[in-house]
């Protein structure tokens, strides 16, 4: 592609790809057109291979005229994976499989045939939906951080000029700099990363600083367990994100631009390189941007997968070489910040937002949402839930609509117990905060936080004492150790739970517990000690009964905690058949085939639960 020199340049670019990217959705051009799911996700099963297949089968039958097949972002329905879409007739392929693709090829592309096995079928209904807008798990969702995910090549720039990427820039271009910073203020949009501190005021602190050099920062080292919003983006629309930097970057007069990524996201770190090698070859970064006067290069930098780094002073100190650790603030980064000068930094979703803000409008953001929390926020809806995948809905939305609507309801007809939101430093919310809208207040005050947006779903199989065990586990481990109320205090923590859970608490020990989570909470340095304590504090508060039972009773009511545990075979069920005997690898089962019932000898028993797993007859249970 020709270097892009003049915004008059731009200008038709864009309208020129946006009028074949439509066209080409719409059948216009008299063909069809496949998009293969190209998240990690789908990739982990196969839809690389499927994608080749597709294109071998194209080739091979000559069908490059009436057929293109192409790689895009996630679909975010993670579950169903991997994703075949057809245009124009804008029919879903779920589960597609690369035995599949010759199928797609033969009776969809050939022979206009609707291949019915291959559509998602509704469970409460039964019925086959073909399009993907008439699923349940999309129909709540408005997508403007994962805009063109799912739709577009992430690894071709010209489609993301089809989808209007830069024209957020040239509206950004033609104002001031205090008049974007004022849209972003206008937008009611705050920070995605977890604290939800509001953008257009922290790069009002940035703007307000006289220096020469300045920095934005993409933080996208997002280390929940079970988050992967920033890695989809990235992976989904990298040009989204580096639009929403230059368009900081502009705003507080910075040149320069970092990308702090996770090592681990190697097909996000690829596409995020390849976008900006593409953006510098036809000058749209780089010096004088399409003769704007406006210069900006961006960076990347690789995390190493510290959970501090994602705070973003330690974030500052490993882009610098330094070891990830927290800095005492203030100064606070915006006028102190990387290397010293003034730096913002904000997550990979609040600078994709940021793109669409100032394309779409400060006021079309801001009529999404709550008083409070405006615009869309993208969870990373998991654990006990039919229906595991990325959502991005409007700010209001209440737990309920979000597990039980979009998210399909809890498998197997269990009951629901808690969702954990923020990850490790949020809280366990019950089935009284069901109906609560989602926003960054309404979870704070009920003792959780949004956070970067993980929610993981749990039902009446999960002990809550072992959930705040495994939280702590993770915090002790990503705990930097600068200061001793975060790299004692949740050490402690750990011992007193891993104490509870193995039978050996006490009543004495959740005062304990109690006394020592507030006090972490409230003397730590930085935002990783603070919130370290939220998942135990949480259920202590909301699951009082489940640690009476640990340290009264000394049982574990959900049946998780192995040492509170027994199994047991019901003589009643028992069929004499000995495969629970078979399978056991310890030898603690004994009896005799076809003559008598099998028991289980406690003092042998290492409590594997593969003579559970095994049982045909429902005759071993657990005590």
């Amino acid at each position: 592609m020709e270097k892009i020199t003049t915004e008059k340049q731009l200008v038709e670019k864009i309208e020129h790809c946006g009028s074949c990217l439509k066209d080409k959705f719409a059948g216009k051009d008299g063909k069809k057109h496949l998009v293969v799911c190209g998240g990690t996700g789908c990739i982990s099963s196969h839809s690389d291979e499927i994608l080749e297949r597709l294109e071998t089968l194209i080739k091979e039958r000559h069908l490059e005229d009436i057929v293109t097949v192409n790689r895009v972002g996630c679909f975010g329905f993670c579950s169903q994976g991997p994703f075949v879409k057809v245009f124009p007739e804008d029919r879903l392929y779920r589960a597609v499989k690369v035995s599949d693709a010759e199928r797609i090829i033969e009776e969809d592309v050939v022979n206009g045939r609707c291949i019915e096995d291959l559509l998602y079928v509704d469970p409460s209904t039964k019925e086959k939906v073909e399009r993907q807008d008439d699923i349940n798990f999309y129909k709540k969702q408005i997508r403007i951080a994962l805009n063109g995910c799912s739709m577009i090549n992430p690894e071709d720039i010209e489609e993301a000029f089809g989808n209007g990427a830069f024209k957020g820039l040239m509206r950004a271009l033609k104002m001031s700099q205090q008049e974007v910073v004022d849209e972003v203020l206008k937008s009611g949009l705050r920070g995605r990363g977890g604290a939800g501190f509001p953008t257009g005021r922290k790069w009002q602190f940035a703007l307000n600083q006289n220096s020469a050099e300045k920095y934005v920062i993409c933080n996208g080292d997002e280390g929940d367990p079970g988050a992967f919003m920033d890695r989809s983006i990235l992976e989904g629309n990298p040009v989204g994100v580096i639009e929403g930097m230059m368009i900081a970057g502009y705003a507080i007069g910075a040149h320069d631009g970092y990308f702090y990524v996770r090592a681990e996201y190697p097909i996000a770190v690829a596409r995020l390189r390849k976008a900006i090698e593409d953006l510098e070859k036809v000058g749209l970064l780089g010096d004088n941007i399409f003769g704007s006067g406006f210069s900006f290069r961006c960076h990347i930098r690789l995390g190493a997968g510290a959970f501090v780094c994602g705070e973003e002073t330690a974030l500052l100190n490993s882009i610098e070489g330094k070891r990830g650790m927290p800095r005492p603030r203030p100064p606070f980064p915006a006028v102190k910040g990387l290397w010293g000068k003034p730096s913002i930094i904000n997550n990979v979703e609040t600078l994709a937002d940021v793109s669409w803000i100032l394309r779409e409008g400060a006021d079309k953001f801001a009529s999404i949402g709550t008083q409070g929390s405006k615009g869309t926020k993208v969870f990373a809806l998991g654990g006990k839930v039919n229906n595991v995948g990325l959502v991005e809905v409007p700010m209001g939305t209440t737990l309920r609509e979000l597990i039980f609507d979009i998210g399909g309801g809890i498998p197997n007809g269990k009951k629901f117990k808690a969702i954990q939101t923020g990850g490790p430093s949020g809280g366990c919310l019950t089935e009284k905060d069901l109906d609560v809208e989602i926003d960054f207040d309404t979870l704070v005050a009920r003792g959780s936080m949004m956070g970067s947006g993980g929610a993981i779903v749990m039902d009446e199989d999960n002990c809550m004492v072992d959930v705040a065990k495994f939280y702590m586990e993770f915090i002790c481990d990503e705990s930097c150790g600068k200061c001793s109320p975060c790299r004692i205090g949740t050490k402690r923590l750990l011992e007193i739970l891993t104490k509870i859970t193995k039978g050996f608490g006490t009543p004495a020990d959740l005062e304990d517990l109690q006394e020592l989570a507030e006090a972490t909470k409230s003397n730590s340095l930085c935002a990783l000690g603070q919130t370290a304590a939220n998942p135990v504090l949480s259920t202590m508060k909301n699951f009082p009964e489940e640690y009476k039972a640990h340290v009264v009773d000394h049982v574990c009511p959900a049946h998780v905690c192995k040492a509170m545990l027994t199994y047991v075979i019901d003589p009643d069920k028992c069929k004499k058949c000995s495969l629970c005997a078979r399978n056991c690898p310890v030898n603690a089962i004994s009896g005799e085939v076809g003559k008598t019932v099998f028991s289980i000898d406690k003092t042998k028993c290492i409590k594997c639960g593969l003579c559970l797993s095994n049982c045909r007859f429902n005759a071993v249970y657990k005590k």
